[in-house]
Parts: structure tokens; sequence; C-alpha cells
């Protein structure tokens, strides 16, 4: 197809999407206006989740801390039970999920929005993050379904569904899981990763074939999924610290060459992240977008990752939770942090700053670029390593909420996966407005339900907690 042809192929689709996501958006992310600034009633909810959740378990984001690193790099003969991945692979696979262009293009696009105070409060974010995700992974692993065949099912519906049957809502709990699956399977349609993914190659090479693009990345996104999640797991045990390590030395490598601005960098962070800067954002806007802009990132409340987390090979459902709140430091506290520092400390935001619409991944590429001529070049490989793992571990989460609510047959497994690649074929030819309304919506509808039934297991999951730590001397 000619790149006439697919630009006006991408108009159509645009043009059919953004009604939809608009509305959509509308729905989920109601907002108050607090100092100006637009609030959704969301962000608050997914604040408070974790504010609470970190106090009831005794700030567990930093006691377990220590314990979570050693479940990781325990050896697969020290892993008996059912599940079908390793607490590594486990990890990876939820990380490919999160650690994605969210980091590289969501970031600048929070920093544009709300300044560079921001930054601020999506390290808080993450690290109120990581007490959610304990809860949610530990409450998936328990709460799992393991077929005859050993493969396991599982994730936020199932206990959803427990959870408010016990208390008499059996009806209620039904629809709320099959909810939280329905949006599962629209967040699945990651097109936003294969649209970024796209505008930083053809920022680089000049090419314009989101067309093109898109089917070729969901053709390998199709081969890895079609495997199952031992493939998953398998593949982003090994793409997942590649990724890291090369884009995270990069990243501190630029922070070096700049060391004189890192100190004017810092002060400028503090004064726009609470409201003392007449440049930035102001304390609403930067608290705002910083936390949407996080939880997009870690989605920690969204109860996504515990969907990856219930497949791993365990006896102890809380070694998965203590494993997963790990996601959230790494994903926002690490290297969001990274991102946000060489984007502020090279200056080349300020152009864009509180301007609507702008591609973030542009942004990134063009601070990398500072440093050496080269650095696009690696960053649009990082990119697209991190799409193609972002949409591979999200094709699982849809595949699983599929089963759970069409059945967990091979049929219903590999007619949505096929369905769910000729969706993401189109993903580079949308334009970024209407792909970020669309999955924040569906992303952040999922947390209504999941946060509610994490409330109401709050109480059975802090005698798990004792439990485990009397039997493991914590």
């Amino acid at each position: 197809m000619a790149t006439s042809d697919q630009a006006g192929f991408a108009a159509a689709i645009n043009n059919a999407l953004t009604p939809v996501s608009d509305f959509v958006s509308s729905i989920i992310f109601f907002s108050v206006n607090v100092a100006g600034v637009s609030l959704p009633l969301v962000v608050i909810w997914l604040i408070t989740a974790g504010v609470v959740l970190t106090f009831y378990f005794r700030f567990i984001n930093l006691r377990g801390f220590r314990h979570a690193w050693g479940l990781v790099f325990r050896p697969k003969s020290a892993e008996s039970g059912a599940g079908e991945i390793s607490h590594f692979e486990a990890l990876s696979a939820a990380l490919s999920g999160t650690v994605g262009l969210g980091n590289i293009a969501s970031v600048p696009i929070a920093i544009t929005l709300g300044g560079p105070g921001a930054i601020i409060w999506m390290i808080l974010a993450g690290f109120l993050g990581m007490s959610t995700k304990f809860a949610e992974c530990a409450l998936a692993v328990k709460y799992r379904r393991v077929e005859p065949d050993g493969r396991t099912i599982g994730g936020p519906m199932f206990y959803i569904e427990a959870v408010l049957a016990r208390h008499g809502l059996k009806t209620i709990g039904k629809g709320a899981a099959i909810f939280f699956a329905v949006m599962t399977m629209g967040a699945s349609v990651s097109v936003f990763q294969i649209n970024q993914a796209h505008a930083q190659f053809a920022n680089v090479t000049g090419l314009s074939i989101p067309l093109t693009f898109g089917i070729i990345m969901a053709s390998g996104v199709a081969f890895v999924i079609l495997g199952g999640i031992r493939r998953i797991g398998h593949v982003a045990g090994i793409l997942v610290p590649f990724m890291g390590v090369v884009y995270l030395g990069a990243g501190i490598l630029i922070i070096l060459m700049n060391v004189p601005a890192i100190p004017d960098a810092f002060v400028t962070i503090f004064k726009s992240a609470f409201g003392l800067d007449a440049l930035g954002g102001g304390l609403v806007g930067a608290l705002i977008n910083g936390f949407r802009r996080a939880t997009y990132s870690n989605e920690a409340g969204t109860g996504s990752a515990a969907i990856a987390h219930s497949a791993v090979k365990t006896n102890e459902p809380l070694t998965e939770g203590y494993v997963a709140l790990l996601e959230p430091f790494i994903d926002t506290v690490v290297v969001c942090t990274i991102t946000a520092l060489v984007i502020v400390v090279t200056g080349v935001y300020e152009p864009y700053l509180f301007q609507e619409n702008v591609q973030g991944i542009e942004i990134t590429s063009a601070a990398f670029g500072t440093a050496f001529s080269w650095f696009p070049y690696l960053l649009l490989v990082a990119s697209m390593l991190f799409a193609f793992t972002t949409l591979v571990s999200w094709a699982f989460y849809g595949s699983q909420a599929a089963a759970y609510i069409f059945g967990p047959s091979k049929r219903v497994d590999v007619t949505f996966k096929i369905v769910l690649c000729v969706l993401l074929s189109t993903g580079a030819a949308v334009s970024l407005s209407a792909i970020v309304n669309f999955i924040d919506s569906m992303l952040f509808a999922m947390a209504i339900p999941n946060i509610v039934a994490l409330y109401l297991l709050m109480p059975e999951l802090k005698r798990d907690v004792k439990a485990y730590e009397k039997k493991h001397g914590l």
C-alpha cells in the first residue's frame, strides 16, 4: 500500500475511533475542577487505595523489599507447586507489560502537561503502587484456577467474583468480574505501543509507513503469544533485562554528560512540584499529571499485572505478592525517573510545555540526540523492543480475560489472539490523542471493581501476611 493510501487509511481509522474514545473517556475520567485544574475522580480512587494499603500493611513496600529480591533470584530448583513460570519469568513478563513506551512516551507527556514537578508525584505514585501491586498479585495467585493440563487461569476477575459472592452479592460479583474482563480485553488492544514505536521510526528514518509497520509488529507478536505463557515468560526473561541495561545505561550516560545542569534541574523540579515556579504547572497540575501518567506506566491498582503473576510456579501465593511489589519500583521509581532526568537536564521539553497532543517519544528522542547524533537510533531499537514486549504481555492479559468469559478452550485462546493481532496491525495509523484516551479509559476502568475487591479482602490478606512472616521469620 502506498504511503499516501496509508495516510488516508490512517485518517479514516482516526475519524472512526475518536468519537468512541472521547465518549468512553468522558465517563471514566469524570472530573472535578480543583484550583483551575481538572481532577479525574478515578485518580483519587487510585491514590487513596495506594495510601490505604501502604498503611494497612505497615509499609510492606519497604519491609518486604529485601525479601522480594531474594525470591526473584533464588534458583528454579527451589520453586515448586502449581504454575507454569518462575518468579523471575513472572516478574519479567509483568514488567514487559509495564516497562514500555509508557516510560519513554508518557513521562515527557506528564512533564509537558504538568511541568517538571510531575516527576516527584510520579515517584510517590510508584512508591504507593508497590503496596497495591503486592495485594492484587498475592490474591491473584491465591484465587487462580489450575486446569487439568497444568495451565493456569488467573487474575482479579476470580477474586472479584469470589469475595462479592461471599458477601451475598453473587450476581453483582459475576457482573463486576465480567466488566473487569471486558475492560481488560479492550485495554489489550494496546495500539499506543505500535503508534509511538512508528513515530520514532518515522522520526529517525523519515519513512512513514504506519500500516506496513503495524503488520510487521503484529506478526511478531502473534508468533510469541500463540506459544502461550511459557514462551512469553522465556522471551520476556531475555528481552526485559537486556532492554533495561541498554536504555538505563544510555540515560545515565546522558545525565553524567550534563552534570553541571543537575542542580538547576532538581531546583526546577522541586519548585514546579509544589507550585513555587511561575512557569510550572502548579501543585495540582503537577500532581494530577504525575499520578495519571505513573498509573498508566506501572498500572498499580488496575489489576493487569496480577494476570501474569498468577501463572507463577509456587505453593505460597504471598511469595508472588512480594515479587510483584518490585514492579512499580523498577518501572516508575527507576526507569521513569531516569527518563525524566534526561529530559529535564537537557531542557528539550521547554518548547513543548503545556501543549496538547504532544508526541511524547519525539521529546525523549530529542533528549537522547543531544548527546550523540546516533542516540535516536538506539532509542528506536529500544522503543520497538519495549513496544513489542508490552504488546505480548497485554495480549496474554486479554486472552486470560477472554478465557474467563468464554471458557478456557484452545479455540477461544487462538481466536482472540488472532483478532487482537489484526487490530494491532492498525495501531500506527491512529492519532496519539485518540489512542491515549481509549487505552487510559479501559485501563482505569479496570481499577474500579479491582480496588473494591482489594478493600473487601484486606483482612483476609493481612492474616495471610502475618502467618507468612511468622513462618519465614520476617
